[in-house]
């Protein structure tokens, strides 16, 4: 959470609402909570503003096309992990990037059309970033769980 901004029980109870709808009018979610709209409304404004709370549409992999998910665990050597991880970051095909530890410094989730994606995306992309050492792939075969209820907006956030 962000350091100069601390929710209370009605900014949890308005984000609460715009996860189970997200299209949610600021009316319908004052309704709902027994407030009046303009509540609503400049409490998620501030929440925006804060860097708390931001509204997005998630939509399904595969509708973009995208049929194969991969876990790539990435071991670094002589450059710092997360320079290495902000480089691997900017790849299209790499749609989450997080410092780990472990063996690994490096996890990254990767979103492909297809198989035949892969090896290209690691020999001729992703090898050729200074400070990768080795990748380990991992092919999801199926999701079981995909929430987006409570993420981090951000990696300066994270502590």
């Amino acid at each position: 959470m962000h350091e100069t901004f601390a929710f209370d029980e009605t900014d949890r109870k308005i984000v609460e609402q715009l996860r189970q709808n997200g299209r949610a009018t600021n009316q319908q979610i004052a309704e709902s909570l027994k407030l009046i709209a303009s509540t609503v409304s400049t409490r998620i404004r501030r929440m925006e503003e804060a860097g708390v709370l931001r509204v997005v549409a998630v939509s399904d992999f595969a509708v973009h096309d995208y049929h194969v998910l991969i876990h790539l665990a990435v071991e670094v050597s002589g450059r710092p992990a997360l320079e290495v991880a902000e480089e691997l970051a900017d790849f299209r095909e790499v749609f989450a990037a997080h410092l780990v530890t472990g063996r690994y410094e490096i996890s990254l989730l990767l979103a492909l059309r297809d198989m035949e994606e892969l090896s290209p995306l690691i020999t001729e992309k992703l090898s050729q970033v200074s400070g990768v050492r080795s990748m380990t792939p991992a092919i999801g075969l199926d999701i079981v769980k995909y929430g987006l209820d409570t993420a981090p907006i951000d990696r300066k956030r994270l502590v």
